[in-house]
């Protein structure tokens, strides 16, 4: 039998959150290293599950706020070899390549300042994250208008010239 439960993760304002499987301890280590070295003005704190052994929930980073943070909504998620990472002063598109080619990181669920659940079905041996429900659902398709506002902040925020 299979239960799915919805977990709604908590995202202060000017924070953004990254939800991800990875597969192995060595990840805290990893992961300090990738976000610790991807900006000096980034502020991050990250938790992980582990899925044998001692089953512990690891943490670590730079903001104490951000790794209390994601212990506690790893805690409402609970399920093995995930991790979350919460963000200030850089976005995921910042990091999130450096993330992705952490050696021990299998995927990564969401990234994202939006509201967020995380769809979690649990059997009898635990819990694992199947998927996500980041945002909203459309209200329609963009316009010309919308297509030039669209390019006009990916230039303000210096992506594109």
């Amino acid at each position: 039998m299979i239960k799915i439960d919805v977990v709604k993760i908590d995202i202060p304002e000017g924070t953004n959150v990254i939800v991800g499987h990875s597969h192995f301890i060595k990840t805290v280590e990893d992961l300090y290293e990738t976000l610790a070295s991807s900006s000096p003005t980034i502020k991050f704190g990250f938790a992980f599950s582990e899925a044998s052994g001692k089953r512990l929930i690891r943490y670590d980073g730079n903001d104490q706020e951000l790794i209390n943070l994601a212990i506690e909504n790893l805690k409402k998620i609970s399920a093995g070899h995930t991790f979350i990472v919460y963000i200030k002063n850089a976005y995921p598109i910042n990091v999130l390549n450096r993330i992705k080619n952490v050696e021990e990181v299998v995927g990564i669920y969401a990234a994202t300042a939006n509201p967020l659940q995380i769809l979690v079905a649990e059997t009898d041996q635990g819990r694992g994250v199947i998927g996500v429900v980041d945002g909203f659902t459309p209200l329609g398709v963009e316009t010309e208008s919308d297509i030039k506002e669209r390019k006009d902040i990916l230039r303000k925020f210096g992506y594109k010239r």
